[in-house]
């Protein structure tokens, strides 16, 4: 775990920890430890300088919550500190963050650099929309964007995941962004498998970050969202344009509830993170298993620890259906972060009906399947594994 909720004892400490601020209260009317949530379309001025003075910028008077929501705003705010962003903005999902930052720095003619096994969705936006568009966008392995330092000539944004979906290769971020800083190259990663608990991308060089917050913000499969993080300088494009343009704006309600997440996001990270290294440590003995995707502290610089998230291959006398069909404790879905454990087999997304489905487009092996190690007793997990993974044999 990083110092974000553990700091070392020993030390001295001239300012609370970031675990310690996001607990603060929010100190509202009558003591509420919450903030309000302002279930509001617009807001209303007292008088006619208040509003010209608010449209001029000189106060921050919110206006319709499609641009500004003071329970979004306290969402940000924390996003921000969790994150050591400058800015923070809320989204209606992962998506309309991803689909936001991209739209603000591209034009016809620029291009991307994508790590490969990106999020389906985010490949499909990319060639569907984007490529259409006049953006020209171009795949590399992980550690392409490590070792080629001339991979992000002429590249106008590089979008990262690390670990990447699926396969959950890794890729030291202070080393691409230094890379990318001396081409001039933007870069963008999605930091929802460590969160900022586990990796910083921002403090390595990263400019943008984003997070769908469905995932482990939220916690508790209840919520669609999404976040990105960054300077002024990253931001303020986001900010005046396509946040308030394209208007896939975070609601009040979710925003309270991310709030709610955020609070308790270290603990659950925690036990998510132990109950995953303990699955794979176990499954690594298991003839069923070809192999483990699991990223671990210190793989990679600047990687703290591990998620709940990650895969597994299985030899090919052992049939996927059977064990999915097989499992109790572990449900077949997608996403992933809740305080459920899931199951994604690629054999079933290989099956879904589009013109680029990522998971085919990469070669990704029909073998594999992604577990996402919820809240329950690792006991019951592990027990529920075993058996299915023995029934599985063909």
């Amino acid at each position: 775990m990083s110092d974000f909720s553990y700091p070392n004892r020993d030390s001295e400490r001239s300012t609370p920890s970031v675990q310690t601020e996001l607990c603060k209260p929010y100190g509202g009317v009558l003591g509420a430890p919450t903030p309000p949530i302002y279930q509001a379309s617009l807001f209303t001025f007292d008088t006619f300088e208040q509003m010209q003075d608010r449209f001029a910028e000189r106060n921050d008077h919110p206006i319709y919550s499609r641009v500004d929501n003071p329970t979004v705003r306290e969402f940000e705010k924390m996003m921000s500190k969790a994150e050591g962003a400058d800015q923070s903005i809320g989204f209606a999902s992962g998506m309309a963050s991803i689909t936001a930052a991209v739209f603000a720095h591209l034009r016809p003619g620029d291009r991307i650099a994508c790590v490969r096994n990106v999020y389906p969705d985010a490949y499909r936006l990319f060639e569907r929309i984007l490529r259409p568009y006049g953006i020209d966008i171009t795949y590399h392995h992980s550690v392409e964007f490590e070792e080629n330092r001339d991979l992000l000539h002429g590249v106008k944004l590089a979008y990262l995941e690390s670990p990447v979906s699926l396969t959950f290769e890794i890729m030291d971020l202070a080393r691409v962004a230094r890379h990318a800083k001396h081409h001039g190259c933007l870069t963008m990663i999605d930091n929802s498998w460590a969160t900022p608990i586990n990796q910083q991308p921002l403090a390595l060089g990263i400019d943008l970050v984003m997070h769908s917050c469905s995932k482990y913000i939220s916690g508790h499969s209840d919520t669609v969202a999404g976040v990105v993080s960054g300077s002024d300088a990253s931001m303020d494009e986001i900010r005046s344009t396509t946040m308030p343009l394209l208007g896939g704006k975070l609601a009040p309600l979710d925003a309270f509830l991310l709030i709610r997440g955020l609070r308790t996001l270290d603990m659950r990270i925690e036990r998510h993170g132990k109950s995953a290294r303990v699955l794979a440590e176990r499954l690594q003995t298991h003839p069923a298993i070809a192999k483990i995707h699991l990223p671990l502290a210190g793989d990679r610089p600047g990687l703290n620890g591990n998620s709940g998230l990650f895969s597994i291959e299985l030899f090919e006398n052992f049939n996927v259906p059977k064990f999915c069909n097989a499992l109790t404790h572990f449900h077949l879905g997608v996403s992933w972060g809740g305080f459920e454990s899931l199951v994604m087999p690629v054999l079933a997304g290989q099956a879904q009906k589009s013109s680029r489905n990522a998971m085919n487009e990469f070669d990704v092996s029909p073998s594999l399947v992604r577990l996402n190690a919820g809240l329950e007793d690792v006991e019951d997990l592990w027990a529920d594994l075993n058996s299915a993974l023995n029934i599985s044999a063909t």
